[in-house]
């Protein structure tokens, strides 16, 4: 071998590790930057980042944790199998992750059931609550969603109101001993559920104020309450006392934020800043479709969790 082959040739071995060590020094840093959990506590839902991690719920789990995410909002929970529900709950638990809430009962979507006061139906709803405990244990779950469902055109709103209360309080008493909170969603009146009893934050708060429970609290959808009310930042203020729990969707459209009018950087912060410790579901969808589709939800989030 030349002399000056040799050299060249030593120094390139002699330098490796060096540059070995900055490459993978480099690789870490995106490594670590890409799992740096966000500020606040937001959880998205099976399906979300399928196109990237696979169909398997386990590996959609992990993914999820990859890029941050440290709870899983599933609304569909209680209807898995306990098999899978164990299976979801142990990954879970290794990695550190939060369940955020599942449905709790049959909602009715058409005709009235709590507002109507109908004692079999109160009946069906209090034994759907009972049922959801078991689920909540084996997923670690504390919440669970619950819509009082339709209006009772027969009877004014403060009878409705009254039947609702009464059931929604025999309802807290099967959670309570359990330390469990069941969240009362109000649902947009006019893009989506026409019809539904509940649909404004002072209404949701009225309600819980009246039931006087640890276990019913309310579930702020940022997206309905855009649509029903908007005035996000005030009404939270107001009813911060008795909100246990946030959902996220931008509007018009109904997808990740920056994709709509709602100036989520503001309202996170806001958020963020009164102290919220608690989960923030990702009940939307992605507004582009794919593998990039799903990255873009990723980064949308990084740009509004940005303070």
């Amino acid at each position: 071998m030349k002399r000056r082959s040799f050299i060249i040739k030593g120094l390139a071995i002699a330098s490796a590790p060096f540059i070995t060590s900055g490459l993978l020094a480099r690789a870490l840093k995106e490594k670590s930057i890409g799992e740096k959990p966000f500020n606040l506590n937001y959880a998205p839902h099976f399906g979300m980042f399928k196109h990237n991690a696979g169909d398997d719920l386990i590996d959609q789990l992990q993914f999820m944790y990859e890029h941050g995410f440290r709870s899983l909002e599933d609304n569909g929970m209680k209807g898995r199998t306990v098999d899978m529900q164990k299976k979801i709950a142990k990954k879970m638990s290794y990695l550190g992750m939060d369940m955020g809430v599942f449905v709790a009962h049959k909602i009715y979507w058409r005709e009235p059931n709590l507002t109507s006061g109908d004692k079999a139906l109160h009946d069906e709803f209090v034994q759907n609550v009972k049922d959801s405990v078991e689920v909540a244990k084996r997923v670690n779950a504390t919440w669970m969603t619950v819509v009082p469902g339709y209006v009772d055109l027969k009877k004014e709103m403060a009878y409705q109101t009254a039947n609702v209360v009464e059931a929604l309080r025999r309802a807290s008493e099967a959670l309570e001993s359990h330390g469990l909170i069941m969240v009362l969603e109000p649902l947009n009146w006019w893009a989506n559920h026409a019809g539904q009893f509940l649909t404004e934050i002072p209404q949701a708060y009225e309600i819980c104020r009246a039931v006087d429970s640890p276990s019913c609290k309310i579930l702020f959808d940022i997206y309905h309450q855009q649509i029903s009310e908007g005035n996000l930042i005030p009404n939270m203020d107001k009813a911060w006392k008795e909100i246990a729990y946030f959902q996220i969707g931008d509007n018009p459209g109904r997808k990740e934020p920056t994709t709509g009018e709602i100036n989520y950087l503001n309202v996170f912060k806001h958020i963020y800043d009164k102290g919220f410790k608690g989960v923030l579901g990702m009940e939307h969808g992605n507004s582009k479709p794919g593998k990039m589709g799903e990255i873009a939800v990723i980064e949308a989030y990084r740009q509004v969790d940005n303070f």
